[in-house]
């Protein structure tokens, strides 16, 4: 029995992962795809394979016979485009979520293996379940996390001031963490030099509901500290003390270095 020109399409996946299908053959696969979540999961899955494959792909002396950016899976130019249309008219059908995925397979290609989406997805069925959206770090936390850390909590104002820091080659990596902090307002973190020339490392609003406010209104925002980060000229071993302060110069807060 010869296979059917469907059953053809689903055994192009890997020749389509590996690059080595010819433009019509590969845009024969890319309509294909756009109705097909069995492909489409095959091929996130098999995204991984083609770098991996690249590190063996050497001649008799060694040296590497085809550069591994050849074999990421490259779609057509219109491919993209197709895949996001879907998804905007498939929001207004009940086959919203398997073209989603599908749109997220199509992104994976386009941005090669080693890409990365938080996906979250919404059910239509009247049953008002929702998936979590995936959290991602924050990356001033994580650079807070890294650091060497400095905290103090001021005497008048309450607001409770932590900094880390981290010596680079340029100056300082600093970032901030703020706790009791009300709003609304607009405030900037100042690094101070032993020397006593000053420099702004970040500048940020805060919102009327504030942050890391321990009684607030239940909002779970507002009951979480605000992270930032920025960075100073100066050397760690050069800086006194940092201060938050208002733009208008009302000080809220001073860390002694």
């Amino acid at each position: 029995m010869m296979p059917t020109a469907d059953d053809q399409q689903h055994t192009a996946v890997g020749a389509y992962a590996l690059g080595v299908l010819d433009a019509a053959d590969a845009a024969r696969f890319e309509e294909h795809l756009i109705g097909c979540e069995r492909c489409a999961a095959e091929l996130d899955g098999l995204m991984g394979i083609p770098p991996l494959l690249a590190d063996y792909a050497t001649d008799a002396d060694g040296l590497a016979v085809r550069d591994p950016a050849t074999l990421t899976a490259r779609p057509g130019p219109e491919m993209l485009d197709r895949l996001l249309g879907e998804v905007t008219v498939s929001r207004r059908t009940k086959n919203r979520r398997r073209l989603f995925l599908v749109a997220a397979a199509g992104l994976m290609i386009v941005g090669g293996p080693l890409a990365g989406a938080a996906v979250t997805s919404g059910s239509d069925d009247g049953g008002g379940g929702t998936n979590p959206p995936i959290a991602a770090a924050n990356p001033a936390q994580v650079a807070f996390d890294q650091g060497k850390k400095y905290s103090s909590v001021d005497p008048e104002t309450k607001v409770d001031a932590s900094v880390s820091l981290a010596q680079k080659g340029w100056g300082t990596a600093i970032a901030l963490k703020l706790g009791n902090l009300k709003g609304p307002k607009s405030c900037d973190l100042i690094a101070i030099g032993k020397d006593g020339h000053e420099e702004t490392v970040t500048t940020w609003a805060v919102p009327s509901a504030g942050y890391g406010i321990k009684d607030g209104d239940g909002s779970r925002w507002n009951k979480e500290p605000l992270y930032a980060q920025g960075g100073a000229a100066m050397n760690e071993s050069d800086i006194a003390r940092f201060e938050v302060r208002t733009l208008d110069g009302q000080r809220l807060a001073e860390v002694n270095i």
